[in-house]
């Protein structure tokens, strides 16, 4: 493991447009449960399948269900940035980081001091009426009962995508943009088999692809540099 940190390190000093795509488990290292692990939400027992919670067809017809669930499991106010969010605010903050490409929705990336932070699955801390597009913050909807609605008497949404919803077409474009324009990508806490923010990684035509997590993925095989370990651990050894 010495020999790959020591690689990494090299790799980060050389770099000048370093990308950094990451998933759920970048924050699990906050306290906050990923998906696909042995012990994440999908392998949990509830009354419906939360990829069927998290589904735009169960929140119109279900919106009950779907906040006690989303109350309960997708709302961790009490998360603090980690290794992984602090250290990559540093390298944007000293210029070697382009930008953060993420899946997670809980916004510890730009609470760590992160400015240029692509959330392709939304986030929660912004929240919509559905009928007249005013704003609520997240403290709004944790404090309330039942489904949230508007003073207009529309029902509040968070501004994240759920199952059938697609992903915001200029959060995407700035997100590849970044990617192919990157000299290294770092993918990291995700298992890549959610599409298609899985699939943006073909866009990169840089000179170091590195993969960190915590399982194989199906793109260990093709990365320049692999390390399974926890990313936040990976990020701090570095000591950059």
């Amino acid at each position: 493991m010495t020999d790959k940190i020591e690689e990494l390190r090299s790799i980060i000093e050389g770099s000048k447009r370093i990308v950094f795509f990451g998933g759920a488990g970048v924050s699990t290292e906050s306290g906050i449960s990923d998906f696909r692990s042995q012990d994440g939400l999908y392998h949990q027992k509830y009354d419906y399948p939360p990829e069927e919670i998290l589904s735009h067809s169960f929140f119109v017809h279900k919106p009950g269900e779907f906040y006690r669930f989303y109350r309960e499991k997708m709302l961790c106010l009490t998360a603090k940035p980690n290794k992984a969010h602090l250290t990559l605010a540093k390298w944007e903050k000293d210029g070697r980081l382009l930008s953060v490409v993420t899946q997670n929705i809980d916004g510890l990336h730009q609470a760590a001091g992160s400015k240029r932070v692509h959330e392709l699955h939304g986030s929660v801390l912004r929240n919509y009426c559905m009928k007249c597009h005013r704003f609520y913050d997240v403290d709004f909807i944790a404090e309330s009962e039942g489904v949230p609605q508007c003073e207009c008497g529309g029902i509040i949404k968070p501004d994240v995508v759920l199952y059938e919803e697609p992903l915001p077409t200029d959060v995407v474009e700035e997100a590849v943009y970044d990617i192919s324009r990157a000299d290294t990508l770092i993918i990291a806490g995700t298992s890549l088999t959610v599409y298609p923010a899985a699939s943006y990684i073909r866009y990169f035509r840089g000179n170091h692809l590195v993969l960190i997590n915590r399982d194989e993925t199906p793109y260990d095989s093709h990365a320049d540099l692999v390390i399974h370990d926890k990313v936040g651990e990976v990020l701090a050894s570095l000591h950059i």
